[in-house]
């Protein structure tokens, strides 16, 4: 027999499986990830999954997924091995051209301005303080972050 669980359970049971969604994204982001898939996975609709996702981590699950991939695109750039389109679709992207303006939009320049010469401001620093310091910045959060 299902026995109804009281609000304070429900919510606490979404946090559970909204966050069990964040660590999924961490895992496979390189990998064709979707709301919907997402959504079957945490057993909720999609449009439950957005709202949850978007009330306790401060954006969609889609621009979370991307952040991750420029987060790790920057890396791999400025490791100067690969190619940007190499890049590209070790991150999990399907079009350079999405990619790239994604790139532009988070990042400030393109993925190959980006590599030539822009991966410098990590240098020298340990690996646990690098992700905090590159971490994408969305145009409207830097807009919103500048003082007059």
């Amino acid at each position: 027999m299902f026995m109804a669980r009281n609000p304070q359970q429900q919510k606490l049971a979404d946090i559970i499986a909204i966050r069990r969604v964040r660590d999924r994204i961490d895992r496979e982001y390189d990998r064709p990830l979707n709301v919907g898939e997402l959504a079957r996975g945490a057993y909720m609709s999609a449009g439950h999954l957005s709202r949850e996702f978007k009330r306790i981590y401060g954006e969609p699950p889609y621009s979370y997924l991307m952040t991750r991939r420029i987060e790790r695109a920057k890396t791999l750039l400025r490791r100067g091995d690969l190619s940007v389109t190499e890049v590209c679709f070790a991150v999990g992207s399907a079009s350079l051209g999405t990619f790239s303006t994604r790139f532009s939009e988070l990042v400030g320049v393109s993925p190959s301005v980006y590599q030539q010469g822009h991966g410098g401001e990590a240098a020298g620093l340990p690996p646990c303080v690098t992700r905090q310091v590159s971490r994408p910045v969305r145009n409207q959060e830097a807009k919103g972050s500048a003082t007059p």
